[in-house]
């Protein structure tokens, strides 16, 4: 056994509780990290290696989670291609989206010297973080990165422009995912090198589109990105948030370990995936916005699940939200904590 509890799980080892991390847990419900936030900007404190480790390891101390993952977004890949990004005002930006351009491909230029900054911030973090907390690295998935690239950025989150425009050049559009592969490997690689002990690929927007176009356009791309990775070593977290019955395509050739939202109940998951296979999730942070009593009512459920199977790290169905009481958050990490998982 190792001193952390989520690499012994997410390898299979049988531990006396799952690991629980939360995505979004660098910020949004930390008191600590809006106190930052009177300070600094978003992109300054990513930008800011010492920053950026700070933030990282803010839920370490606040919250007692068991791993840490990199703050940072999934808008660097972009960046990386050259396009020009901004968080001024009510969130992120490009100067110029895809769908305004004549010719995507020309426009998307090689400039991977802005990611170097991430990998200080690996670099510090490796430095200050407790022995036993290992560091997990990221980046979006293939469709969700294209899905903002694309479309620029609208209150509308069904990217409305960019879906018509995969049916209208699918082969234009399976060459700008291979860009963002390429990249995105570059960078996997490169946090691998720095020394992240695990990898997660985001992909948000999995249910945008029907299961067949994704499995045909982007699910190379994630097997490419997760396998350069696992091929270092490393092990691998997929979230194909709203993939549905999609989750079948997903199996120990792709990643290993699997991110559940909360559309589907884990054994449910389980079931189709197979028992070599790592599930993470799904408890649905909007249960954190209620009462101690909902949270305990919900819990039961993981916790039955969690005495019956020890290949499953506890986390969200997707990211804690900005409305999440702090206190919540640290009534569950208690419960995953102290609970008896009967090992």
């Amino acid at each position: 056994m190792s001193q952390s509890i989520f690499l012994d799980t997410i390898n299979g080892i049988k531990r006396e509780r799952p690991p629980v991390w939360f995505m979004r847990q660098a910020g949004r419900v930390l008191p600590s990290y809006m106190k930052l936030r009177e300070k600094y900007g978003f992109k300054e404190m990513m930008e800011n290696p010492e920053l950026a480790a700070q933030v990282t390891l803010l839920p370490i101390h606040d919250l007692g989670v068991d791993a840490a993952i990199l703050f940072s977004d999934i808008l660097v890949i972009p960046e990386a291609l050259g396009m020009e990004l901004s968080f001024e005002g009510k969130g992120p930006s490009f100067a110029t989206a895809l769908k305004d351009v004549a010719d995507p491909l020309s426009f998307l230029s090689g400039k991977p010297e802005k990611l170097e900054h991430i990998y200080k911030a690996i670099d510090r973090i490796l430095e200050t973080k407790p022995n036993e907390i290992p560091l997990i690295g990221f980046c979006g998935g293939p469709l969700t990165t294209l899905c903002y690239m694309y479309q620029g950025f609208s209150r509308n989150q069904n990217f409305p422009d960019f879906v018509p425009a995969i049916y209208r050049d699918k082969a234009l559009m399976k060459k700008v995912v291979a860009k963002i592969t390429e990249m995105s490997i570059l960078y996997a690689l490169k946090q691998v090198e720095h020394g992240v002990k695990a990898f997660q690929l985001f992909e948000t927007h999995a249910g945008l589109i029907p299961v067949e176009l994704y499995k045909e356009v982007f699910l190379p791309s994630v097997k490419a990105v997760l396998g350069a990775v696992r091929e270092k070593g490393v092990k691998t977290i997929y979230l194909p948030k709203g993939l549905g019955t999609g989750i079948n395509m997903v199996n120990y050739d792709l990643c290993d370990c699997v991110s559940v939202d909360w559309q589907m109940p884990l054994h449910e998951v389980r079931g189709i995936v197979g028992e070599e296979m790592i599930l993470q999730g799904n408890f649905d942070p909007r249960i954190l916005e209620a009462t101690p009593q909902a949270i305990d009512q919900e819990f039961e459920y993981f916790l039955n699940y969690g005495r019956k199977d020890h290949k499953w790290i506890f986390n969200l169905g997707h990211g804690l939200l900005p409305s999440i009481p702090v206190e919540n958050v640290e009534y569950l990490v208690k419960k995953v904590k102290e609970s008896d998982w009967g090992r």
